[in-house]
């Protein structure tokens, strides 16, 4: 049965174009009434024209539809909400979806990008939500639909203040969600892709024809319709895929409360804090009454061989004239840190409690609101001439139910927590760059994290500061300016107001600054988290994502196939849930589903062939050629093994074998075998390495590959050619390398060939890592002349090192060779675990010369087998190579 929306009235609001306005026309389409609001401003947030909301009003009504127009900005989001009641007497249905952009990176940021962003994006939900609230009370019925993005939830490099934005709504979302369930409003939260005004700025002509906005609106459809039950949901959905995300919090682990608890301690213990086995799926705190007894009960806690200190570190605290913030600024000074305490109220106290125990002049005091963060930091460069540390700790309460909320209520609590932590922030981070270091420790809440009754400004703002953590770390890293969140547990005067005295005596403030001294030291060992904290237990937290439903891009999405799905949708214990870290990791599905189309998986009439040989391609190589290649993929000159040929154990990394395959596969004509072929259009897929023969004769011979077609895989718009090569020693006959590629040709589709490639095995294997930290983790940082170095070994390829052609192929310059990045990573594991049988990856992504390879492996299969996967470190870990694994030979012990 259709979902239809018959007497209801829906308000969207940014209605007049992109999802929008795709919004209106579909709920319209299907009975509502629809006011169509849309200030008519840039993307950006400039001007204002009542045209686009008029034209999309004259659509829905030559449609047979009802609509009117509202031309107000969000900010005065109850005239929204009147126009609503004017016209049709009530609103059942509110779409949160106006937004604008002001991308800047965090250096340039001015105050007015950091306040426009807020005002439209979170300000303007806050408006015309409270707005509707009465209204959806008063009939017990209620639809939100929030807005946050990718952005939000992962960061992204230059959008400081969209992150912020968007994060926080997913906090406000929570919390409307619990006080809304029992007058059944309900309210969810949506990270969607689209071809909009905003995107099409950002994104190639092909992605946007794919990610359109009617792709995203089934989801929205179905999350408002009267007989859903979800609330308190968040969902990233683009292209036809559509998944849920939750928040993942480490089972953590637990430290005794006395004086061996120390920044050191922690760091030794880092691993179990990071590590999810038996995680849990919260909606709030942890048990920190049962946690505190446990932890009287541990003996000492071990310090560990790393020292920890913040010797001559200068550290601002604000909101450090008691509680929490006191708590820090004391063990900072212990450390041999200079403090600067910053305090509205009293800092002077605090001042002269760490003067008296570590001399004068170790804290001076400042008496300044946080979001006057210019002078804040100005007392720390009058007083110490610089400044390495912020801890953005400052922070009131206004708790009230949202019913009785007061927009000045609102205001302060965003203006107090969220631009207070930006404003000292952006204030020190000049002196960041200067000195290539930095520390900030931002405060978050579970209150942000999972929402809070009566804490919707709070919530908003504690989860803003979140999302403007995780973009603040990407943009840092490389400057070695670190940034992470805690949510702290802890008894100070503002947990006075909610909990028993007794309670707030026994949550420590003590108990959670060894964490944030750790964190703002040099040993600080991650950027861009997030951990709960309290009565000595410390647990990271992360976002979990269900494997989701991908449904055909070639085929009209409607919110009953949304409905027929859900249980697929939502379902996180199926075994394809991942953990995605970044924007890249988080748009893969999206992306990738791009070329799922519907059809017969039938090759009748298809004039491509799908098994064919070609002819075969003789080759030789030297001890200069192996030399070559081991530098190519990293090889240092104090590694004789790899590069001086007179040495007893000279020899070549076995990925070597994908040298003599990629003459070979270069020579195969790929225009005969699929229409439209583009060689600008060619992406190297997935390779699989199989070693015959080993070790190869380091003194040189020669060699003959013959590949063969295996199969031609039609993704609708690109096609996927699968080749074997198996190549051969001519003096022995003997085989030494099998290689299987898969190239991927976009453009190339649409022959009605087979949909689905076929299981081959090792070679097609999904090599999935296994849901626990790596066995093993290594780095290794490519040089500026890699890729010059690397095609040397016959990968003539210009996209790796003329820059006018990597333009042409819309990269900002030459990227490194897929191959050897799987080089770089095939060493590392050869070095580790000893010889293989056999290698797979899978591309996932580029890499520029000069970025840092960070290589992830996991034993699995008793031994025999190593997952691995690598990242780009620069880029926020970003995932280069997945779906790989090498089969140890006798379980990396012995050799071939």
């Amino acid at each position: 049965m259709a979902l239809r929306y018959d007497g209801q009235t829906v308000v969207v609001t940014g209605a007049g174009g992109g999802l929008g306005r795709t919004y209106a026309l579909f709920f319209a389409s299907r009975g509502a009434n629809v006011v169509v609001n849309d200030l008519g401003a840039s993307t950006n947030g400039e001007g204002a024209s009542s045209k686009a909301a008029d034209v999309v009003v004259d659509e829905i009504k030559k449609a047979g539809g009802k609509a009117v127009a509202n031309y107000d900005s969000v900010e005065n989001g109850e005239r929204i909400i009147q126009t609503a009641l004017d016209a049709f007497g009530a609103v059942h249905i509110l779409i949160n979806n106006a937004g604008i952009l002001r991308d800047v990176s965090f250096k340039n940021m001015k105050d007015s990008d950091w306040d426009l962003i807020m005002l439209v994006h979170l300000k303007g939900a806050f408006k015309t939500t409270k707005a509707a609230w009465p209204v959806f009370r008063k009939q017990k019925f209620g639809r939100i639909i929030n807005t946050a993005s990718a952005a939000g939830l992962y960061g992204s490099f230059g959008q400081a203040n969209y992150s912020a934005a968007k994060l926080g709504l997913v906090g406000f979302t929570e919390t409307l969600a619990k006080e809304g369930e029992k007058y059944n409003i309900l309210a969810n939260v949506i990270a969607p892709i689209a071809a909009s005004r905003m995107t099409q700025t950002i994104m190639t002509e092909d992605v946007l024809k794919a990610l359109k906005p009617e792709k995203v609106v089934p989801l929205v459809a179905y999350l408002a319709h009267a007989d859903t039950g979800e609330t308190n949901g968040i969902y990233e959905v683009g292209a036809g895929y559509v998944a849920k995300l939750r928040w993942e919090r480490a089972q953590g682990t637990l430290f005794k409360t006395d004086e061996s608890f120390t920044p050191a301690s922690i760091l030794n213990r880092w691993a179990e804090i990071e590590d999810f086995k038996g995680a849990q799926y919260p909606s709030g705190p942890n048990d920190f009454l049962a946690l505190l007894e446990s932890a009287k009960n541990l003996p000492t806690n071990a310090q560990g061989s790393i020292p920890v200190d913040v010797k001559d570190k200068v550290v601002i605290v604000t909101g450090s004239g008691a509680g929490l913030g006191r708590a820090y600024a004391l063990l900072f000074a212990k450390l041999g840190a200079k403090l600067v305490i910053n305090d509205l109220a009293n800092p002077d106290d605090t001042v002269n409690e760490i003067n008296k125990l570590y001399g004068a002049g170790t804290a001076v005091p400042d008496k300044h609101s946080a979001e006057d963060g210019d002078a804040v930091v100005k007392t720390a460069i009058d007083a110490f001439g610089t400044v390495h540390v912020v801890v953005n700790n400052a922070g009131i309460l206004r708790d009230k139910s949202f019913a009785g909320m007061t927009e000045q209520q609102w205001d302060m609590v965003l203006s107090v927590h969220l631009r207070g932590t930006y404003k000292v922030t952006k204030a020190a981070w000049p002196y960041f760059l200067k000195q290539k270091y930095g520390r900030i420790v931002n405060t978050t809440s579970t209150s942000g994290i999972y929402g809070n009754f009566g804490q919707a400004n709070y919530s908003a703002a504690k989860c803003g500061i979140l999302g403007f953590t995780k973009t603040i770390a990407i943009e840092g890293k490389k400057y070695n300016i670190l940034a992470n969140c805690i949510a702290p547990n802890a008894g100070t005067n503002m947990t006075r107001t909610i909990l028993p005295e007794e309670i707030v005596q026994a949550f420590k403030p003590d108990y959670v600054a060894p964490l944030t001294v750790l964190l703002s030291s040099d040993k600080a060992p991650t950027t861009g988290s997030v951990f709960e904290i309290g009565s000595g237990w410390i647990g990271q937290t992360r976002w979990q994502r269900t494997g989701g439903v991908s449904f055909p891009v070639d085929q009209t999405l409607l919110p009953e196939a949304i409905q027929s799905k859900w249980a697929a949708i939502t379902n996180f214990d199926d075994g394809r849930a991942t953990h995605p870290k970044n924007t890249q990791e988080s748009l893969a599905p999206i992306l990738g589903n791009m070329e799922n189309v519907s059809g017969d998986s039938s090759s009748s009439g298809s004039s491509v062939p799908q098994e064919m040989t070609f002819d075969d391609y003789e080759s030789s190589y030297d001890t200069r050629d192996l030399i070559l290649y081991n530098i190519g993929i990293g090889a240092k000159a104090s590694e004789l093994q790899y590069v001086f040929e007179g040495d007893e154990n000279f020899t070549v990394i076995p990925s070597y074998g994908v040298v003599p395959y990629l003459a070979a596969q270069q020579a195969v004509d790929m225009g005969s075998l699929v229409p439209n072929f583009n060689p600008m259009m060619l992406l190297h897929g997935e390779q699989y390495l199989e070693i015959k023969s080993w070790p190869l004769n380091t003194e040189g011979g020669k060699l003959v590959s013959k590949p063969k077609l295996l199969e031609i895989v039609d993704k609708g718009k690109a096609a996927v050619v699968v080749i074997g090569t198996e190549t051969f020693d001519v003096a022995t006959g003997k085989p030494i390398f099998y290689n299987q590629s898969s190239i991927f040709l976009r453009g190339s589709g649409g022959f009605g060939g087979p949909k689905k490639g076929k299981d081959r095995g090792a070679s097609t294997a999904a090599n999935t890592p296994p849901k626990r930290a790596p066995d093993f983790v290594t780095t290794f940082k490519t040089s500026e002349d890699q890729a010059a170095i690397y095609r040397l070994s016959g990968d003539y390829n210009p996209l790796h090192i003329d820059p006018e052609y990597a333009k042409v192929g819309k990269w900002p310059r030459p990227i490194l060779h897929g191959l050897c990045s799987f080089g770089v990573s095939a060493k590392k594991l050869y070095e580790k675990y000893g010889m293989f049988k056999n290698i797979k990856v899978r591309f996932a992504g580029h890499v520029f010369p000069g970025e840092t390879l960070k290589i992830e492996m996991w034993k699995v299969d008793g031994g025999k087998k190593v997952i691995f996967q690598t990242k780009v470190v620069e880029r926020g870990d970003a995932l280069a190579i997945s779906s790989a694994a090498v089969e140890l030979v006798d379980e990396g012990k012995a050799k071939l």
